[in-house]
């Protein structure tokens, strides 16, 4: 029971300032005091004191009519110029909230209040964003970027035309050479054995005068 009460407790002062750091402060300009001639402190010591951010409300406590609250610019403050307001708050019991970060100069309407010291310097503190978380950069190996491999060229067949060998002079070995000449050595030797019968026929008739026998020879050639 004691840890449920502990743990609702945790609970209720998170919720708390994450309203309060949402809606900012509420700062009482003065104090007890309020906007007054002479206060117990002084504004500017005082806001020395506070760290103010945006959204933040400074309440400044006066009665409506008796006094004012003028933004000015800085040569305005210190010259305690009231003719030329950024804002002027009027209305008694005055609200300002920051809505940026800077300084800002509050005066008096009354202008020899202002001399007197009635005026405040805040100066809000910049709004701290959380870094945002960069991407890794690549590594030196990722970072290379790889280039589209091409397909691989396929040689081109060269279509040079079949080469033709020479006809060769010589006859091929199967081809059938020509049959020499055949010599007629059968006419040749009739011829001789011809002429030696008839050269011994003449020669018979001549030796033993047989004319028939010649004559016979003649014939038969």
């Amino acid at each position: 029971m004691g840890f449920e009460r502990y743990l609702a407790s945790v609970l209720i002062v998170i919720m708390l300032s994450f309203i309060t750091s949402s809606q900012g402060y509420k700062f009482y300009v003065g104090g007890r005091d309020g906007w007054v001639v002479s206060p117990s402190e002084n504004y500017n010591h005082w806001a020395e004191r506070n760290r103010f951010q945006v959204n933040d409300t400074l309440f400044f406590k006066y009665k409506k009519g008796s006094d004012s609250v003028l933004l000015v610019t800085r040569e305005d403050y210190f010259s305690c110029n009231t003719k030329n307001p950024i804002q002027s708050l009027t209305e008694g019991d005055s609200l300002f909230t920051f809505d940026r970060s800077g300084p800002f100069f509050f005066i008096t309407g009354n202008a020899d209040n202002c001399k007197k010291g009635q005026k405040l310097i805040v100066v809000v503190m910049a709004v701290r964003h959380k870094p945002q978380q960069q991407p890794p950069s690549p590594s030196p190996s990722s970072a290379v970027t790889t280039a589209p491999v091409s397909p691989p060229t396929l040689p081109i067949p060269e279509t040079n035309p079949p080469v033709v060998s020479p006809k060769s002079s010589e006859a091929p070995s199967d081809a059938v050479e020509p049959a020499p000449p055949e010599h007629r050595s059968g006419s040749f030797k009739l011829v001789c054995s011809t002429w030696l019968v008839l050269g011994f026929g003449i020669w018979v008739s001549m030796a033993l005068g047989l004319e028939n026998v010649v004559c016979f020879l003649v014939l038969n050639y």
